[in-house]
């Protein structure tokens, strides 16, 4: 008997790369999700403190948080071959607190309402290209590679900005922004399949448990910077 046309043999394959999907998306997604909730805490938490006056949120200290972040993301893209998955995900925990720190600074500049509208909008923008993404069967790689050159431009003009202080400019990088980051976010989900369709076919658990905090990362920092812009457009809307 031809065992490619078994219905028993064919219907086992498809339920084990069913119980795959599910089991990666469930990983990554739901690391993503507490990442969020971790990094808005810790937000809420350092601007409350801020806002009582027992603790003060000086510059310096903004600095010293975002190079720790830097840092951390390139320790874990670099190095995630050689970290245990419980390192991975301790690195992963602790990007996602300090970035909360960073992140505190929106909720003492912006009204409450500013941030509730920027939160809802980039979650329904975000789940809407995630699904884009994962059900779409055109390579987009493409997208990712013009979205990382436009991505470096933003961050020159934004360093250019920060000497001309032109509103206009401003403006620009935050629309250009929310731009790269939708396309970014399909990209990554995109990639969040690929993943679990190679955990289907054969690679180690492990291997795909790091790969797959990584693209939690990805996707937790598509959907933190396309909120962040969003909070700058709306805000300077409502000025």
């Amino acid at each position: 008997m031809n065992t490619m046309l078994d219905p028993d043999l064919l219907a086992t394959r498809s339920a084990d790369r069913a119980a795959s999907l599910n089991r990666v998306y469930n990983y990554v997604y739901g690391w993503m999700a507490g990442a969020l909730a971790l990094s808005g805490v810790v937000a809420w938490m350092v601007a409350q403190s801020v806002a009582a006056g027992s603790l003060r949120l000086s510059s310096g200290m903004l600095v010293v948080c975002a190079i720790a972040e830097v840092a951390l993301v390139f320790v874990m893209s670099a190095a995630v071959n050689r970290l245990a998955p419980a390192a991975a995900a301790v690195l992963f925990a602790v990007y996602s607190a300090l970035n909360g720190v960073t992140l505190s600074v929106l909720l003492l500049v912006y009204d409450l309402g500013t941030i509730q509208t920027a939160f809802f909008v980039t979650a329904g923008t975000f789940a809407a290209m995630a699904v884009v993404g994962t059900l779409t069967k055109r390579d987009l790689s493409g997208i990712a590679r013009y979205g990382m050159m436009a991505l470096i431009g933003i961050i020159i003009a934004s360093v250019v900005n920060l000497f001309m202080k032109s509103e206009g400019l401003n403006a620009i990088i935050s629309y250009v922004a929310v731009l790269v980051f939708v396309g970014l976010t399909a990209y990554d989900a995109q990639k969040v399949r690929q993943l679990a369709e190679a955990e289907g076919a054969g690679l180690d658990r492990a291997m795909v448990n790091k790969l797959g905090l990584l693209c939690a990362l990805s996707l937790y920092l598509d959907f933190i910077n396309l909120f962040i812009y969003l909070v700058q457009i709306l805000g300077r809307n409502r000025e």
